[in-house]
């Protein structure tokens, strides 16, 4: 680090120390320029020695400060990897006020402390809905997969289920995803976290299956958000095989998300029936689709390489 950096640094660890030593942090509310030295102080304590910024940012924890001084104290905890700090944040994370609370357990996250992380299912248990979203949201910064899996395999409601399955989504936790199969049953929310998450082997699996068609139909949409060319060719072959219209729509959706216009060119040409032509024409106009315009031409009657299909100059063009 430069050396005037670490002297500056250093000046405002030392007016830290002397601010919350001396309870000048209380002073002067409302002042722009005091705020904007305590706030200072308080960044100072992320680079100064762990053994100094611990009871500084508890001080300020525990003390009648504002609010904004105590998150940055909630901070200043998370990057100190020493079991003090942890033992605070946990403590403010059980027993904060409010929005602060919550901070803590999003601090506990950052820091990524596994101790710390295994004290959050406890509040999660206890928890209002505002809790558990934000020990979910926690884990989510941690990357701890299994944590969220294990609050999803237990889960007692729906809603704390799919809750929990949007973040595995969210952190492309594919195998614990296919691993709740069986807790999830025709959960939509589970189906959408798989898509999210880019497990297509499930959804092709579940894009066949026919027994469950609500099921069924959320997992060929999920295949388009997915895409691919193996997910491509299951969704042309899911139309081909639909045995029913919501099917055969869900097949076209898929493969409108997906942008897979060629595998909807290749049902046109296929296609026999008039209105069924239709809809595939109309699917390719919305695709934004290049070959459409030669269908659509050739449909006409006309010239496959342009021109007008019935001979001579286009419409308001002079011979």
């Amino acid at each position: 680090m430069n050396i005037n950096v670490r002297l500056h640094m250093r000046r405002l660890f030392i007016a830290a120390l002397l601010l919350v030593t001396a309870g000048a942090l209380h002073a002067q509310a409302g002042d722009p320029d005091q705020e904007a030295l305590q706030r200072a102080a308080m960044d100072a304590l992320i680079a100064a020695p762990a053994e100094r910024a611990l009871p500084l940012a508890r001080k300020v924890l525990e003390g009648d400060y504002s609010e904004a001084l105590k998150e940055r104290a909630l901070f200043v905890l998370s990057q100190i990897d020493m079991p003090e700090a942890r033992e605070a944040l946990v403590a403010a994370a059980r027993t904060g006020e409010g929005e602060l609370r919550r901070e803590a357990v999003r601090m506990i996250g950052i820091g990524g402390d596994e101790a710390a992380l295994d004290e959050l299912k406890t509040l999660y248990a206890g928890g209002d809905a505002e809790m558990r979203e934000s020990v979910l949201e926690a884990y989510l910064i941690a990357g701890d997969e299994d944590a969220v899996y294990d609050l999803a395999a237990n889960a007692t409601s729906p809603e704390e289920f799919e809750a929990a399955v949007r973040i595995l989504g969210a952190m492309g936790a594919t195998g614990q995803l296919s691993q709740l199969r069986d807790k999830a049953g025709a959960s939509e929310e589970w189906i959408h976290a798989l898509a999210i998450s880019g497990e297509a082997e499930t959804l092709k699996e579940l894009a066949l299956d026919g027994s469950d068609p609500r099921r069924q139909l959320a997992a060929i949409q999920g295949l388009g958000i997915v895409g691919g060319d193996d997910v491509e060719q299951t969704l042309v072959d899911v139309y081909r095989n639909a045995g029913s219209d919501e099917v055969r729509e869900a097949a076209l959706q898929g493969l409108l998300i997906a942008g897979h216009d060629e595998g909807v060119v290749e049902l046109y040409r296929a296609s026999t029936d008039p209105a069924e032509k239709k809809e595939l024409l109309q699917y390719l106009v919305m695709m934004d689709s290049d070959a459409v315009w030669e269908l659509i031409d050739n449909a006409l009657g006309g010239n496959p390489l342009g021109g007008n299909p019935r001979g001579g100059n286009p419409p308001g063009e002079n011979p």
